[in-house]
């Protein structure tokens, strides 16, 4: 029986205005199993007058900080009770793994806890100002209407990177849920009407990028877009907020390198490649899909990993015992065949996989892949597949690992593995992304800030610094003085 989601705006669940459906797939099977409302514009002109209105108008507005966090708070709780849920609803629109969308989703009622417990913390200042009689401070009050971008992989992981901090500041959101997925933030609706948020407080809605996206992005009453998502579709963003000037964080995608030296533990090192590049089925936009090895272990590397590679069993993504499930969409496993193909023409080898897997006709599967390459002229050193696939790079020198690393228009996330502390202090520094994990993989925090450099985008998001990112600095001047202002056109 096909599931029937549907829009939450105004504190109330609806229809798209216009009838229109999104059909969500499920990848294990290649068969529609939701269907959605697609957001019209007057829905999105709908959900974001709600979110301005509780913003100045609602009891949002009059809350007090404390007051906010405890709301939060009580989400977090809802989250953990909801998580096997939500969970079994992520793995079934998007193909993730059971396992981990069951365990992220309960990880990320920290999140909200995190920045529940901020709320109450956000500050200004006293300024020592350079008159006399003049007493001056600052506050920081909220941004205003936030449009809250969020992609098909790793959903309740990223609305919580966005709307933690936001709620906390004080402002009022609009998510927008992949049309390719919806129905993970569909069901978290659920969730955020039993804790009670006023009306308008949060509203999620999905949609196509035309007109869903487009209009949301460049809505005169959003104030602020946090988008996660590819490349192309982070232009189209930002040529959007040229209409409304908000302010942009963008957390895109990468081409992640591992750098491993000759004296790792070739027993870590392997398990943080498969980590990088299989967990989540290489579905992260953290993908450690570039592998650079030195050259005295390259080889020993390279039949430990097809090894484990071969080893993964490959399943429905609801079975506990799936370590490897099938892709998002179609689209995404023809793309990857035709890069790998490409890879091969280009003179790289495939090691292992490199194909649909026996036996999985039905749905969007993929072996994981281990392709050696020459150089990094090769397509699948290049292109960000966002699957199960790994390209393994040959090097000589540290200079020359960290000279290959940093050879990319990407810069999310990188691995370093070695035993000696002062090459992994000094390849750390050297590698250009906002991520650098030392002898570990695709560990995250709310306590960690987490974005890129280059084409992977900008801003951060989690951390402590990113809550100011939902405020703006008012200073307020007060004239101590007894006496009257003076004169403007008197000098003195």
């Amino acid at each position: 029986m096909t599931q029937t989601f549907q829009l939450y705006v105004d504190g109330e669940f609806c229809d798209a205005s216009d009838g229109a459906l999104v059909e969500s797939i499920n990848p294990a099977t290649g068969q529609v199993w939701a269907t959605a409302p697609a957001a019209s514009e007057a829905d999105v002109n709908r959900a974001v007058d709600a979110a301005h209105r509780a913003l100045y108008e609602g009891p949002w507005a009059t809350m007090t900080a404390t007051q906010r966090g405890k709301m939060l708070s009580a989400l977090a709780d809802a989250v953990e009770v909801e998580a096997e849920r939500l969970g079994e609803i992520e793995t079934t629109d998007s193909g993730k793994l059971a396992a981990e969308t069951k365990a992220q989703t309960a990880y990320v009622a920290d999140y909200y806890r995190y920045y529940a417990g901020l709320a109450d913390k956000i500050q200004g200042s006293t300024l020592p100002i350079d008159k006399p009689d003049m007493a001056v401070f600052t506050t920081r009050e909220p941004i205003g209407v936030v449009a809250a971008v969020v992609p098909w992989n790793a959903e309740m992981f990223l609305t919580a990177t966005k709307v933690g901090p936001a709620l906390a500041a004080g402002n009022t959101v609009v998510i927008k849920a992949s049309e390719e997925a919806p129905g993970p933030l569909l069901a978290f609706a659920e969730v955020v009407d039993r804790v009670g948020f006023p009306p308008g407080v949060v509203n999620i809605i999905t949609g196509y990028g035309e007109p869903c996206g487009r209009v949301l992005t460049s809505h005169p009453k959003v104030a602020r877009v946090a988008f996660t998502g590819g490349v192309e579709a982070a232009r189209h963003v930002v040529r959007n907020t040229a209409e409304n000037f908000a302010h942009v964080s963008l957390e895109l995608g990468g081409k992640s390198p591992i750098l491993i030296f000759d004296d790792a533990d070739l027993e870590g090192a392997l398990n943080g490649a498969v980590a990088g590049n299989f967990g989540a089925t290489g579905q992260s936009c953290v993908a450690g899909s570039r592998v650079f090895v030195q050259a005295g272990i390259h080889d020993q590397f390279v039949e430990g990993i097809v090894a484990r590679a071969e080893a993964i069993r490959i399943g429905d993504p609801l079975q506990a015992e799936t370590q490897v499930g099938p892709l998002a969409t179609e689209a995404q496993r023809l793309r990857i065949e035709k890069v790998v193909a490409e890879s091969v023409t280009q003179g790289a080898t495939v090691h292992t996989g490199g194909r649909i897997p026996d036996g999985f006709d039905a749905g969007w599967y993929y072996q994981p892949t281990v392709i050696g390459c020459p150089d990094q002229s090769v397509a699948s050193t290049q292109v960000e597949l966002f699957g199960p696939v790994m390209s393994v790079l040959r090097f000589e020198t540290e200079e020359e690992g960290i000279e290959m690393a940093n050879d990319t228009r990407f810069g999310l996330g990188a691995g370093v593995f070695t035993q000696n502390v002062a090459r992994a202090h000094r390849a750390s520094a050297a590698i250009r992304s906002g991520i650098v994990w030392v002898n570990t993989y695709r560990a995250i925090s709310p306590i960690s800030p987490f974005g890129g450099f280059g084409q992977s985008g900008y801003g951060r998001e989690a951390g402590l610094d990113v809550i100011h990112d939902y405020t703006r600095t008012k200073a307020t001047w007060i004239n101590t003085s007894s006496e009257p202002m003076a004169n403007p056109f008197v000098m003195r």
